[in-house]
């Protein structure tokens, strides 16, 4: 009776190193699983990223294009001509405004603020006026637009500078 006591608590033995061991196998693997899925969970949010990214490289080519027709439309404006031609050119004008303003184009005026190389390229200077401090922004050839925080076309400026 005893070796059948001791072979059975040895079976026991057995089983519990067995279901340790599958233990540890099982907690194993539940956080290779935890890994993968936030692994998982990362390349997800990467890949949107990358869309998005990608998304708004097309968005700013179509844009880009569009703003010089932009540009003539408000020089068109700035001519005294008949009423008639100019407020249809002025509901143009509005309408390629608010379609740009609706993709989150925005504009930013420069003029009368310091250069910012960020937002503006100098495309002339001129002598700094009296009681304006010097690199101020004097005159805006081109606007400056964004777009998502990024800039979308600097603005071309003429900046006071002494000689």
């Amino acid at each position: 009776m005893n070796g059948a006591a001791v072979s059975s608590k040895g079976g026991e033995d057995d089983l519990a190193a067995e279901l340790t061991a599958a233990r540890a196998q099982a907690e194993e693997n539940y956080n290779k699983f935890l890994y993968a899925m936030a692994d998982f969970e990362n390349y997800k949010k990467r890949m949107e990223r990358q869309l998005a990214d990608i998304a708004l490289a097309g968005k700013k080519s179509v844009l880009t294009k569009i703003l010089p027709v932009l540009d003539n439309l408000e020089r068109a404006v700035a001519f005294e001509d008949s009423d008639g031609l100019r407020g249809g050119l002025q509901a143009t004008l509005r309408m390629f405004e608010t379609a740009l303003a609706s993709e989150g184009v925005k504009t930013v005026s420069l003029k009368g603020l310091p250069f910012n190389p960020r937002l503006a390229e100098a495309i002339a200077t001129q002598p700094t006026p009296d009681g304006i401090a010097e690199d101020t922004v004097l005159d805006e050839a081109h606007k400056a637009y964004t777009i998502g925080g990024e800039v979308l076309r600097p603005a071309q400026v003429v900046v006071a500078k002494n000689a």
